[in-house]
């Protein structure tokens, strides 16, 4: 039975992951680690310091520390962190979004993200570009940042989080596929594949498909 450690920000990608697990790999073992301060501190920061990196990367140690077969990191805020944790550890060290953007450069065209934490656009655009050069592929991306749904999230109103992000899906025209950038947006996923007629991308199924494959 592999053991997967789930690390996370906040606590609202919790339970997206964990409902991910029991559909599509409930043969695997998983525990959670939360820093719920880590998100914060981002926001706060407005960028990625040497502090929030030395944390992400500790998290990722104390979880090998734990002998685990396997690191998912369920924050998307900090790729340049999680990749040094990636580097350092000889467990497969799987970023938030690195399973989904395989996916959606297989699917190609013009790829729309929606996004409802500002602060993570520029690390995940970083990623994308340099998995989309590694493949040379010609697919684009555009970022839309959904006001509000955060907020709403935050305050435990799923259902303002999720018709607000679906009402932004429905606003995007010409594209190949939506994709959801955050784990905690999984919730709004069939509400967005009603109301739209391209397909769906969340971090949450494409990174356990992802690591049952690889494991």
């Amino acid at each position: 039975m592999p053991r997967i450690a789930l690390i996370h920000a906040t606590v609202v990608s919790m339970d997206s992951t964990e409902t991910a697990f029991s559909h599509l790999w409930p043969e695997a073992e998983t525990f959670h680690l939360l820093d719920s301060s880590l998100s914060t501190d981002r926001a706060n920061a407005g960028k990625l310091t040497d502090d929030l990196s030395k944390r992400i990367i500790g998290m990722a140690e104390y979880a090998a520390e734990r002998g685990v077969d396997g690191v998912l990191y369920c924050c998307s805020a900090f790729g340049p962190a999680i990749e040094a944790a990636a580097d350092a550890n000889s467990v497969p060290v799987l970023k938030p979004n690195e399973a989904m953007f395989e996916s959606a450069l297989d699917l190609g065209g013009n790829l729309v993200m929606l996004v409802t934490f500002k602060d993570s656009i520029g690390s995940m655009e970083q990623e994308f570009a340099k998995m989309k050069a590694a493949r040379g592929s010609d697919a684009t991306l555009r970022s839309v940042l959904v006001e509000g749904a955060r907020d709403a999230i935050d305050r435990g109103d799923a259902e303002t989080h999720n018709r607000l992000i679906a009402e932004a899906a429905q606003k995007v025209s010409d594209c190949s596929a939506v994709l959801l950038a955050h784990f905690s947006m999984d919730r709004a996923r069939a509400a967005v594949a009603d109301a739209i007629d391209v397909p769906v991308l969340s971090p949450p199924s494409e990174s356990v498909t992802h690591l049952s494959k690889t494991l």
